[in-house]
């Protein structure tokens, strides 16, 4: 019997409308290749704005995820905020599912978009994307925002014991919720105090239909290919000037691995002193919901700041 109502898919119309309001509109690129890119862009681009390219991360929809961003960046940026592929309306029939692959067709489009110089921020698995996007493609990224991505990550520390995982397979079962006993475990460890243990379960299987059971084994592939083989000396530099911001009581990617991406010096100039960090006390890897005012206030600061090198900070 179908549903009679659907809040997911209510609270859905409501975002879009949120999103068409800060001046965005929804765009299809087809890359003419199989693969076909959904993007929020602005409806009226300012040349006097810089660009701004926003990359979500798994779990909810790039317009949940982002949603309070939009409102306070949109009046400073050309705001773009693309779905990965397999993730709300963008999916591609080609076999690639590394972040280089995703880089890429966020790169195009943005030349789509007639975008040459952009700033970009990464969340979590968008957060691995970002920063591949900026080592690709440095000549067109201005800053790099890397929140809650453990770029840093090398296979062996899945086996070593630094996750509460030993495999991406029991990663993937986590993140990748079918049951809502599933997503109370998701919540567990994404928020502090999970607000899961408060939902009925009605509500969790109709926020599960709406974003987890699309290309689900798509998107498994999507986290093997993050850990096969990964080591931190394969790390391609970036040079720009970047902020990182994690949260300090994260379960999904440990602080140690935003401490290791800030040290990350090498003879090359690796991130060096080009590297801020904020670490948002009290908070997990949902620290966007958590703590959004402490995430937005130094995210600002930074993007608007000079785009000269600031000098590398803890914040607490």
């Amino acid at each position: 019997m179908p549903k009679c109502f659907s809040f997911t898919a209510t609270q859905n119309r409501c975002l879009k409308s949120t999103f068409s309001s800060r001046g965005l509109r929804s765009t299809f690129t087809d890359l003419k290749d199989g693969t076909i890119m959904h993007c929020w862009v602005p409806k009226s681009k300012k040349p006097t704005r810089p660009n701004l390219v926003l990359i979500h991360g798994f779990g909810a929809n790039s317009m949940w995820q982002w949603s309070e961003t939009v409102r306070i960046l949109s009046r400073h940026f050309n705001v773009y905020v693309p779905d990965l592929l397999f993730f709300g309306d963008s999916y591609t029939t080609r076999p690639e599912r590394t972040e280089s692959f995703q880089a890429q067709c966020v790169k195009r489009v943005m030349e789509a978009n007639s975008v040459t110089k952009m700033s970009v921020v990464g969340l979590s698995y968008g957060g691995f994307v970002a920063y591949d996007f900026a080592a690709q493609f440095g000549d067109c990224v201005e800053k790099v925002v890397i929140c809650c991505a453990g770029v840093c990550l090398e296979e062996m520390d899945l086996k070593e014991g630094l996750f509460a995982v030993s495999s991406v397979e029991d990663a993937a079962n986590i993140l990748l919720p079918q049951t809502p006993e599933q997503m109370r475990e998701l919540m567990g460890y994404t928020f502090v105090k999970a607000p899961a243990k408060v939902l009925p379960s009605c509500l969790l299987t109709d926020f599960i239909d709406e974003m987890f059971t699309q290309y689900v084994e798509e998107k498994k592939e999507l986290l093997l290919a993050i850990a096969k083989d990964r080591k931190l000396s394969d790390l391609p530099k970036i040079t720009q000037p970047t902020l990182i911001v994690w949260g300090d009581q994260d379960k999904i990617f440990p602080l140690e691995l935003g401490h290791r991406l800030k040290r990350f010096i090498s003879p090359t100039g690796h991130l060096g002193e080009n590297a801020q960090m904020v670490v948002i006390k009290n908070a997990g890897h949902g620290f966007l919901y958590e703590k959004p005012k402490d995430f937005h206030k130094p995210l600002k600061a930074f993007l608007l700041g000079t785009t000269k090198t600031a000098p590398s900070q803890d914040q607490t």
